[in-house]
């Protein structure tokens, strides 16, 4: 569980206090092939890292309309959104293969910000440094395809 934590670069830079921190109240879970792991428009306060295993982002999903975002593979992330705000899902998550991933809540996240301010804010830097990296590279499909 540490080497999937430690290998997810919105954890980039933090010392060895504030990743035991995390690790502390990690949750490991596995996931077959096939199955939802979140779904739009649920509430959730859960972030996933992938230690193993690949999932799939779904806007949409089970509509014949549906439209895959993103294949996420060991290393990858999602659920950062909730870490910043409380709001629904804004897409489904399924496993493509069986994965087995790692949860922190959005409790735990703050945990580090009581602990350890100064390490939260390079978490949160991190975190917006990857949105503005996937709305960047979203903004550059639209584009592409208009």
């Amino acid at each position: 569980m540490r080497r999937s934590l430690q290998r997810v670069h919105i954890f980039a830079g933090l010392n060895q206090p504030a990743l035991e921190l995390l690790l502390e109240r990690a949750q490991a879970a596995s996931f077959p092939a096939g199955e939802v792991i979140v779904r739009e428009g649920e509430l959730s306060n859960r972030f996933y890292v992938i230690g193993s295993g690949s999932v799939r982002i779904v806007k949409r999903f089970g509509d014949p309309s549906a439209v895959e975002l993103a294949v996420l593979e060991q290393g990858d992330f999602f659920g950062e959104m909730c870490i910043l705000e409380p709001l629904p899902r804004a897409a489904t998550v399924q496993a493509v293969a069986a994965s087995e991933l790692v949860s922190l809540s959005s409790l735990d996240f703050y945990h580090v910000y009581q602990a350890m301010p100064a390490q939260y804010a390079l978490l949160l830097l991190n975190i917006a440094r990857d949105l503005s990296r996937r709305l960047r590279r979203i903004d550059e499909v639209f584009a592409a395809r208009h």
